[in-house]
């Protein structure tokens, strides 16, 4: 591996752009300064007018992820591929066993799945079940497989969901050993009777998606969620936020000291509920959950950022093609949930937050890379510092791009994004020192 030394960029370290060079050697963030001495073996690359960053850390992506439509249409390789063009340079994805089988065991193949990306990979693991073993396996996967968060489901009680007793039992161990519980909240009892009523009624298009799961399904599971990581004294990290009286919860626990962080995605930021009432081809890509929601969840939420009461920003990445989205054409609860976006993340964030003064570059950086990197344990990684690994990106401010899945890297055919314009792009990205272009 050549040493690469990246000259005359504007390099964002310690919370702010100091204008120097940065040396790569090894894989790792070896010096930054000026005039840094290089022998001629060297590779050398000019980043004029250029940013360097942190690479993006994607807190909520699922790669190859089975349903009953088929897989996610991005698998390890294609998705990292879509991030690494996106500038993102780490992903954590999940485990989720299926009932009755070992934690451990599926922890095992989902990483040999993971041997395909082409940038690093972490995991969250999903508890689908308490069983006798259930314990003793979440404290093996904090003591000797490096794994500090949990995923638990509030929804989907059918499948992979948890009752309140299950939660808080797993509560109580993850944090009793140092992890976290990452937290899917909605009401599942509330969804499902409002879905089989609708459906009963013959109402039976994506319009009613949304109206299956209203702002109160989520608000009232995070109140519970936080209740719960209280009582069992669990740091809790709550997914894909998308409203303004979920927020409300969230900032009260955090003003009192407790422990709870809270992640939203762009299409939260930047999409709203009407694009559900249009024909099914085209509102059909945008059933994912939670829903799309109103204008003023979107600028909540967005002010919760600048706030700092939401910490993250990840992308629930869990792309599926119209052939598949199709399967639910007659019935908006058989359409596979989720959409794409690992790829879109950062440009957006930077496109519509610090290009329009929503949030600064600051926290930018914070919530694309930095706080998941410090929340799930990347000691190496989210920040430019001498000695971490060099997943950087090369930023260029002035870039310009029409989002548009006839261009995109993902493996799909739609786009939730589709004809947004976006500025900033990455020129190059590094992974572990590896320069990558477009692959």
């Amino acid at each position: 591996m050549k040493n690469i030394l990246l000259k005359n960029g504007q390099i964002y370290i310690n919370d702010q752009l100091v204008e120097c060079d940065l040396l790569i050697v090894g894989g790792k963030i070896e010096k930054t300064g000026m005039n840094i001495p290089v022998d001629e073996t060297a590779k050398t690359i000019d980043c004029n007018g250029l940013q360097i960053i942190p690479g993006g850390i994607d807190p909520h992506v699922h790669l190859h992820l089975p349903s009953p439509a088929g897989f996610s249409a991005d698998d390890f390789e294609s998705g990292s591929k879509a991030a690494i063009t996106g500038g993102t340079t780490s992903l954590i994805d999940f485990v989720t066993p299926k009932r009755g089988q070992s934690i451990v065991e599926a922890l095992q193949h989902r990483r040999k799945e993971a041997t395909h990306s082409f940038c690093d990979v972490k995991f969250h693991v999903s508890p689908v079940e308490w069983t006798k073993n259930t314990e003793q396996e979440i404290i093996h996967c904090i003591q000797n497989e490096g794994i500090k968060s949990f995923k638990v489901y509030m929804a989907y009680q059918s499948t992979v969901g948890l009752n309140d007793k299950d939660i808080l039992k797993v509560m109580k161990v993850v944090g009793k050993h140092g992890g976290i519980v990452a937290m899917h909240c909605e009401i599942d009892e509330i969804i499902e009777k409002n879905r089989t009523k609708f459906i009963a009624d013959w109402n039976t298009t994506p319009k009613y998606h949304p109206l299956s799961r209203p702002n109160k399904v989520e608000a009232d599971a995070v109140e519970k969620a936080i209740e719960l990581a209280d009582k069992a004294e669990c740091p809790l990290y709550i997914v894909h936020v998308s409203t303004h009286e979920a927020l409300d919860h969230i900032q009260k626990a955090q003003s009192k000291g407790q422990p709870v962080y809270a992640e939203t995605c762009p299409q939260y930021l930047l999409l709203d509920e009407n694009l559900y009432d249009q024909a099914f081809d085209k509102a059909c890509k945008f059933v994912i959950s939670p829903p799309l929601r109103k204008k003023e969840d979107r600028e909540a939420l967005w002010q919760a950022i600048a706030d700092g009461v939401i910490q993250t920003i990840g992308t629930d990445h869990c792309p599926f093609t119209l052939e598949q989205k199709r399967k639910g054409i007659n019935d908006f609860t058989k359409i596979p949930n989720g959409a794409g976006g690992v790829e879109q993340r950062m440009s957006l964030l930077y496109s519509y937050g610090v290009l329009q003064n929503r949030i600064s570059l600051q926290k930018f950086v914070e919530v694309t890379s930095t706080n998941q990197a410090k929340i799930f344990g990347f000691k190496n990684k989210g920040e430019i510092k001498e000695g971490r690994d060099a997943d950087l990106v090369i930023w260029d401010s002035d870039s310009k791009n029409i989002i548009s899945a006839e261009t995109h890297h993902q493996n799909c055919d739609l786009n939730i994004y589709e004809g947004f314009k976006v500025q900033g792009l990455p020129k190059y990205t590094f992974v572990n020192g590896t320069q990558m272009t477009r692959i």
